[in-house]
């Protein structure tokens, strides 16, 4: 019998693959999906008006997780006594239905009383959300002024304008804040400079507020800066600089409620109203 090499082949069978498995295509299928809706997310955000977007954004610059929870721990305790006191026939209104009023709230309310009340001088009215709170400008335009050239007196214009924010604010525990503002178009032949008459004409617009149901102790403060704050830096002479600002304060620690009507003294160019 004839001596054969016995060959013995050991064939090892490669399990790489089976410990991989389909893990990868999970992963990616995961990666894929996040990258969906984060363009999602972005075409969302291109959709929404800024009004909006600043609107989330003070969201979630002043967002606290323990403040939300406390306060939602409050909206239910609220929730229950309001019960309670619909069962005993109790109906609770007054300022205090207000102290939680947000910006976004108390701008929007503004908003839909110029449409509805004052749809004719929305050209007038600029409302915006600032550090401290709500601001509302009223301004003049070509041909319709808010005080006559040198006065300080409210045209009657003026006066339903002004009339119209403070029935829309007096029932708010907020304090508010209210400055006069003159273009830099120099007077002429008078010892009045743009200092005395803006801070008149803050003064002018305090007193309607007052007169149409705000609180004096609401006063924070009564300010005139001639022009010194400009609403149109690139045209100095523009009639929207003629304005006065009325902000309803919602930053806490508020001034306390004073009236204090300041007329700075430095070396302005006397400037016409």
């Amino acid at each position: 019998m004839e001596d054969r090499n016995v060959i013995i082949k050991k064939v090892k069978k490669r399990k790489g693959h089976d410990s991989h498995g389909g893990s990868w295509k999970v992963a990616y299928a995961d990666f894929v999906t996040a990258m969906m809706a984060f363009f999602l997310l972005l075409w969302l955000i291109t959709m929404v008006s800024p009004d909006k977007k600043l609107s989330v954004s003070e969201y979630f610059k002043n967002f606290n997780i323990m403040k939300e929870e406390t306060a939602g721990s409050q909206g239910i305790l609220d929730k229950q006594r309001g019960l309670i006191g619909e069962k005993q026939g109790a109906i609770r209104i007054g300022p205090q239905e207000h102290i939680g009023k947000s910006k976004q709230d108390i701008a929007g309310r503004l908003k839909q009383a110029v449409d509805e009340k004052l749809h004719n001088y929305r050209d007038q009215i600029y409302i915006d959300i600032v550090e401290d709170g709500v601001r509302i400008q009223v301004v003049d335009t070509e041909g319709s002024v808010m005080f006559a050239l040198g006065s300080a007196e409210p045209t009657e214009r003026a006066k339903q304008i002004i009339g119209i924010i403070a029935e829309n604010t007096r029932d708010l525990p907020n304090k508010v804040a209210i400055e006069g503002h003159t273009d830099a178009a120099p007077f002429r032949g008078s010892q009045t400079t743009n200092w005395e008459l803006s801070t008149s004409r803050a003064s002018a617009a305090r007193r309607e507020m007052e007169k149409n149901g705000t609180d004096p102790m609401r006063i924070a403060r009564v300010v005139g800066y001639a022009d010194q704050e400009l609403y149109d830096r690139d045209n100095p002479r523009d009639p929207k600089n003629r304005r006065i600002s009325i902000t309803v304060i919602t930053k806490p620690g508020q001034p306390a409620p004073s009236i204090t009507s300041i007329t700075q003294t430095p070396t302005p160019v006397p400037s016409p109203r």
